[in-house]
């Protein structure tokens, strides 16, 4: 669903940072974003780091918080929306340098103590460069068994008052998106994103648009259907995700309400356009030229 570029929100701060509220922060690894959620010199233990981002970004993130809370704050606890690469890379170096507790849904658990990796990845679904390349995506578990506690069954965030976790399946069996209801903020994770992940031309010019999880990493489509309509029923102010930029605005919850009417199982099937040329393939001479 395309949005237009007045619906993307957030100011360019320090640190490479992007702060969309007085304490709601991202910064962008990438291909994926790390969300930081706490006023600026929240100092040690004073704020949540939500995701961790590729591998090989640990210093990165951790130079945004040090800018953001203070150079020695540490966080209360890492929250985890799900065990994919792109959103644990630096989790265990971060962990351990931080001692910070790490917290995801029991269903996640299995991906993160070294028992199980994730389904195969699907190159025929979406089109775009990124999907065709999925194959090479690492899928195998870690393993951060140590520091790793369920999240709260009551649905409460450690160190996020007035924050709740919402189980939102599909993508992964565990994955889970964040809920403010006080200023109707979502940190939706993959379950709802803001930029075509399929594509690389769309990964690289952060072209605002809604769409579903990732295509080439989900494997249940009923589930993630039910996350977005479930997700959508929240009515959400503000949306920031895994992939893309913060966006908000008049337009963003016709398109949610669009986007939660699509039957997006029927749409993930091999791509090709008018050229007759397969849909990565075009994606990646846009995205070239």
């Amino acid at each position: 669903m395309p949005l237009a570029r007045s619906a993307v929100t957030g100011q360019r701060i320090g640190g490479a940072l992007i702060e969309v509220a007085s304490d709601i922060a991202y910064r962008r690894l990438g291909i994926v974003n790390v969300a930081f959620l706490g006023t600026p010199g929240a100092g040690d233990r004073g704020w949540v780091l939500i995701d961790a981002g590729l591998p090989g970004s640990a210093r990165a993130i951790a130079a945004a918080a040090a800018h953001r809370f203070g150079p020695t704050a540490r966080p209360a606890a890492i929250i985890l929306t799900h065990g994919h690469f792109d959103h644990v890379g630096a989790l265990k170096a971060l962990a351990e340098k931080w001692e910070a507790p790490i917290y995801a849904h029991p269903l996640e658990h299995p991906y993160l103590v070294g028992l199980r990796s994730y389904p195969e990845a699907d190159p025929g679904v979406g089109g775009g460069l990124m999907s065709a390349l999925s194959p090479l995506y690492p899928r195998h578990p870690i393993e951060v068994t140590d520091r790793l506690f369920p999240l709260p069954p009551d649905g409460t965030i450690p160190g996020a008052p007035g924050w709740q976790w919402l189980h939102t399946p599909g993508h992964t069996p565990g994955h889970v998106a964040l809920w403010r209801a006080s200023d109707r903020t979502l940190l939706s994770g993959d379950a709802i994103i803001t930029t075509r992940q399929e594509s690389a031309a769309s990964v690289t010019t952060q072209t605002p648009e809604l769409h579903g999880p990732p295509a080439y990493f989900t494997p249940d489509w009923q589930a993630a259907e039910h996350s977005i309509r479930l997700l959508a029923g929240l009515r959400p102010a503000h949306i920031l995700s895994g992939h893309g930029r913060a966006v908000s605005g008049p337009a963003l919850l016709p398109a949610l309400d669009d986007l939660a009417g699509l039957d997006l199982q029927s749409l993930f099937s091999p791509v090709f356009n008018p050229k007759g040329l397969p849909a990565f393939v075009e994606d990646m001479l846009q995205t070239v030229t």
